[in-house]
């Protein structure tokens, strides 16, 4: 209990990974006594979750059993926008509220833009091989290629497309883009108001992801992962790319089929796979994927940069006050 008598405010981070995010969010809440903040390990939440208000999921899942015992909860949110771990229906029929972190205002777009073309980079320049020509002391090789020149298609046009397109127009590629709904009625139609969207040359709907697709010479997945998207970037899509054609992932990794990417990376139909996230995470090190040298992969921190996590740990911070002394919540958008 705080002074004027009323019970500390409770904030859990579940599990160990990402923590920076709970350690940020500590520093921010340091000298509020009266909010408390906690990571757990995954195996001790079913029996402690019902002691909180505040739950951060990061990367557990949150099952209908699991909310059932969180009698306690007011609020389930993420330390970022991903929420597909999270049974919305059961949150809502237990009366707690779930939110994310908008990606635009925390510059977490920004951060994951900037890694998309890194990893596009990476794959350009051959990173893994350029590695091996180090240890093995040649100079000079191996022969890597540009980024100017290129098609790019963005697939999936929210924040972080659109921060990824206004980062990508210096490098002298076309940028395609495709989202369900553009602003305008016409997916096709050039935007005359100065908008985000005019970094795109050619817009389309989900519908002509095939035909983008044999048109670009690379293709970044930033879609949100849901029942609608788990899979798209199937054997038919990787079938429809161009012969040598590279694929960066920063999205989910659930929005890629496995046997597709491994199968189009032992035909040598596509000439590279850059991720930061993957099919399981932890992604284990000694999967067959890994043995092939075009194949990048960084341990999901595209998000993960001093400027968005001290963002978001004030937006949970924040919540955390606000929720404490019974304000209306901000900073979060809503998912129930």
């Amino acid at each position: 209990m705080c002074e004027d008598g009323k019970a500390n405010t409770r904030v859990l981070f579940c599990g160990p990974h990402f923590p920076a995010s709970h350690n940020y969010t500590k520093e921010y809440l340091h000298n509020y006594p009266l909010i408390q903040v906690d990571d757990l390990p995954f195996d001790s939440i079913p029996d402690l979750i019902g002691n909180y208000d505040i739950c951060v999921v990061k990367s557990m899942r949150l099952s209908s059993d699991l909310i059932a015992r969180a009698t306690r909860m007011k609020l389930i949110m993420q330390y970022g926008v991903g929420l597909e771990g999270v049974d919305i229906t059961a949150a809502t029929n237990h009366g707690i509220k779930v939110a994310r972190i908008p990606s635009k205002v925390t510059g977490n777009a920004a951060s994951c833009a900037e890694m998309a073309i890194y990893i596009m980079l990476g794959l350009l320049r051959k990173q893994n091989e350029m590695q091996c020509s180090v240890r093995l002391k040649k100079l000079g090789d191996p022969v890597g290629d540009t980024l100017f020149g290129k098609t790019v298609f963005i697939l999936g046009y929210g924040n972080i497309g659109i921060e990824l397109a206004k980062r990508l127009r210096p490098f002298g590629v076309k940028i395609l883009a495709t989202k369900r709904n553009w602003a305008s009625n016409d997916p096709k139609a050039t935007l005359e108001n100065g908008t985000q969207e005019d970094s795109v040359d050619e817009k389309g709907s989900h519908e002509d992801i095939y035909e983008f697709a044999k048109k670009s010479d690379i293709v970044v997945c930033c879609l949100t992962m849901n029942s609608q998207t788990v899979g798209t970037v199937n054997e038919n899509f990787i079938s429809s790319m161009r012969k040598g054609g590279l694929l960066v992932n920063i999205a989910r990794g659930g929005l890629l089929d496995y046997k597709a990417v491994y199968e189009g990376l032992e035909s040598g139909h596509l000439g590279g796979v850059g991720m930061d996230v993957a099919w399981t995470e932890p992604f284990d090190p000694n999967d067959p994927i890994l043995k092939f040298p075009n194949v990048l992969l960084t341990p999901h921190v595209a998000g993960v940069t001093e400027s968005s996590y001290r963002s978001m740990a004030k937006v949970v911070g924040d919540v955390a006050l606000q929720l404490h002394s019974g304000k209306p919540l901000t900073g979060i958008e809503y998912a129930n």
